[in-house]
């Protein structure tokens, strides 16, 4: 399992829930296993998505700064 993100969402700028429903319409362009990460810099962000992770069975890997904002990291469980 590769811990780099195949795919990257890049919501900077775009207000919660709009991350989080962008990571749910992608989230199958990468495999099981895989990772794909969602750039963000709305502050919900960060309690939102790992939130939806676990509502959604995905796992949470980590929250990785940027200079505007984080990359939010998700393994696809299913």
């Amino acid at each position: 399992m590769s811990d780099q993100p195949l795919v990257t969402v890049e919501a900077v700028g775009r207000k919660c829930p709009i991350p989080i429903i962008m990571l749910a319409g992608r989230i199958r362009e990468v495999p099981i296993g895989a990772v794909i990460a969602v750039t963000a810099d709305d502050p919900a962000a960060r309690s939102d998505i790992p939130a939806w992770c676990r509502l959604k069975m995905q796992q949470f890997v980590a929250e990785v700064p940027l200079a505007r904002g984080s990359a939010f990291w998700i393994r696809r469980m299913y």
